[in-house]
């Protein structure tokens, strides 16, 4: 009975016992977090080169993600710039995501691309960006209206300002003056 004589001994093997009781029991509640890693609000993203604003990204709500992909679940939109740093053409989407493996934006729900100096809008439900290659593009159904006319297809590729665009597969061309 000599560890009942030292009652730190004592103590100290009452607490060994129940650590090891406690090393016993099962981990049942363990859960690997899914969620985001990262959350903003009212985030603003430019990319300039040289001085010059080239393009500027507003989202409400920013997330990102442990694999460096970012979502914009309350919308985002995209302002491009010309080469004297004037707001050229601009992307709304009522979601959005970027893929960091293909460095790929995607605007779903009510995309549009309207290029204010020609006063040209593209509308579809969904449509990718490439900030690389400069170019936006979908095989979903898209509209583009111009000051002349309408015309409705089935995919598209185009420059980011929208200056410039193919539609895939042309549906139909509606005359402004007809309407």
């Amino acid at each position: 009975m000599r560890w009942l004589q030292s009652p730190n001994s004592f103590f100290a093997r009452l607490a060994l016992l129940g650590l090891l009781a406690a090393c016993k029991q099962p981990i049942q509640d363990f859960r690997l977090y899914k969620g985001p890693l990262v959350r903003g609000e009212n985030i603003t993203t430019i990319y300039s080169d040289s001085g010059l604003t080239k393009i500027e990204m507003r989202a409400p709500l920013q997330e990102e993600w442990a694999n460096g992909d970012r979502t914009f679940p309350k919308g985002i939109e995209i302002w491009f710039y010309d080469k004297n740093g004037q707001r050229e053409s601009r992307l709304t989407a009522n979601t959005g995501k970027f893929e960091k493996m293909t460095e790929i934006y995607t605007g779903m729900g009510n995309v549009q691309v309207e290029n204010t100096k020609e006063k040209k809008r593209l509308k579809s439900e969904e449509l990718k960006w490439n900030r690389f290659e400069k170019r936006v593009y979908t095989n979903k159904f898209v509209r583009i209206e111009t000051p002349e006319e309408i015309l409705l297809g089935d995919g598209l590729t185009a420059a980011q300002d929208f200056s410039t665009y193919k539609i895939l597969k042309l549906r139909g061309t509606i005359p402004v003056s007809k309407i």
